[in-house]
């Protein structure tokens, strides 16, 4: 394929919704970030961390289905529902598939969605430097929704549309500039992010076990000198049974003499099991206290994201 995969643009953090008529609000789907690339037959699907994803998604790869180009690089956010909302756990469900069997049973079982709300590239064309708002509009002219495809909507009542998402318990909004252009691996303030639900991806340190099975897992942000700080325990969250006993058959294996974390939590009730911090895993919660650990986490799903880029400065 001479596409070559890019790293998209981030939005930053804030509190405020900015003022101007050049402003609108998206509704900020809690799934996969995803980037679909089309060049003649060949089609791929590739993250924001540049993992391909073709094979977990055949929904969705057959990319001249819904958009009608000879080459073509859409933006957009893979989901899964459940209960009618966004669920990070089902999509990671299909995000961590390996086999194209066990793809072929997750897709009834568990069917995807793919947002798009960006194209960056067209028929030869780089397409970044121009408006969004001139980008949306050539989405609406190349891309043919279906049950497995939608465009993401624009509102023009940012407040309003975050109201909505609150009584929904969804995770947030992404406002963004119409007058804006893409940057490639850029993260500013031409998009702005307010979230009703805080996440972040953290790294296991550690485990207690109790009746010999694992009941909490503790988690740790690195800081920019190395260092990995404990911010808390979690429980079984999202998880299921099966997903706890994948974690404790690797106990053995992933065990450590050595405290990985900078310094040692306490209020440890049971016996404790230190690892080598390699696994990656998304909570959500609600604040961060006094002493830098979560408040009320809750384990969302295991990421394959790289322990280093766990940072307080995320």
């Amino acid at each position: 394929m001479r596409l070559q995969p890019v790293i998209p643009f981030e939005p930053i953090q804030t509190n405020t919704f900015p003022s101007g008529e050049q402003w609108v609000a998206q509704v900020k789907w809690d799934g996969v970030r995803m980037l679909a690339y089309k060049d003649g037959s060949d089609t791929r699907l590739v993250n924001r961390r540049l993992n391909d994803r073709t094979l977990q998604y055949p929904e969705i790869a057959n990319i001249a289905s819904y958009c009608n180009t000879d080459s073509v690089i859409l933006d957009g956010e893979v989901i899964a529902l459940d209960h009618g909302k966004p669920s990070f756990y089902e999509v990671m469900k299909r995000d961590r598939i390996q086999s194209q069997r066990s793809v072929r049973t997750a897709m009834l079982k568990i069917p995807v969605v793919y947002m798009i709300f960006d194209v960056l590239y067209r028929n030869g064309t780089w397409l970044i430097e121009r408006p969004l708002q001139e980008r949306q509009d050539i989405l609406q002219t190349i891309v043919t929704s279906s049950p497995h495809v939608q465009l993401v909507e624009n509102s023009d009542d940012g407040p309003g549309l975050f109201a909505a998402i609150q009584n929904q318990g969804m995770e947030g909004v992404v406002i963004k500039d119409l007058t804006s252009p893409y940057a490639i691996d850029g993260k500013d303030d031409r998009w702005r992010k307010i979230k009703n639900i805080h996440d972040l991806i953290a790294v296991i340190g550690g485990m207690t076990i109790r009746d010999d099975a694992v009941n909490a897992l503790l988690l740790g942000l690195y800081t920019t000198d190395g260092e990995l700080h404990y911010i808390g325990h979690v429980g079984a969250g999202k998880l299921s049974v099966k997903d706890w006993q994948q974690i404790t058959s690797q106990a053995d294996k992933l065990a450590v003499q050595t405290i990985p974390f900078a310094t040692v939590p306490s209020n440890l009730r049971s016996q404790t099991i230190w690892l080598e911090p390699v696994l990656t895993v998304k909570v959500t919660y609600l604040e961060w206290t006094s002493k830098k650990t979560l408040r009320h986490p809750v384990l969302e799903a295991f990421v394959d994201v790289p322990p280093t880029n766990c940072q307080f400065t995320e």
